[in-house]
């Protein structure tokens, strides 16, 4: 991990902490040193920032690597429906390919 990345991250952040771009930015980062904090601004952008297609893949990913089944498939759920809307088609079927491997992994458990 970058520190300087990390701090001009933070610095963004905080001069405006509305981004979608930044909070996603440090929710990436911070999966590499810090998993709850980057459960908190994936979390910030799922709650205020739900059409940011960007987010779904990896917080359901994320959500799933830490064995919150349930909220792992929510987010897959709310991901599909908000690509669909958005008809960011690329981003619907990457999602959608995450999500049927999620169903058959959880399937064999």
């Amino acid at each position: 991990m970058n520190n300087s990345r990390l701090e001009l991250l933070l610095q963004y952040y905080k001069e405006d902490p509305d981004d979608p771009f930044t909070i996603y930015a440090l929710a990436t980062e911070y999966l590499k040193i810090d998993v709850q904090k980057s459960v908190n601004y994936f979390s910030i952008l799922l709650e205020n920032h739900e059409g940011y297609t960007g987010t779904y893949y990896h917080a359901a990913n994320l959500f799933y690597k830490l064995g919150q089944l349930e909220k792992a498939e929510e987010v897959y759920k709310k991901g599909l429906e908000i690509t669909l809307k958005a008809r960011d088609m690329k981003a619907n079927q990457e999602l959608r390919s995450a999500y049927n491997q999620f169903l058959d992994e959880i399937s064999e458990d």
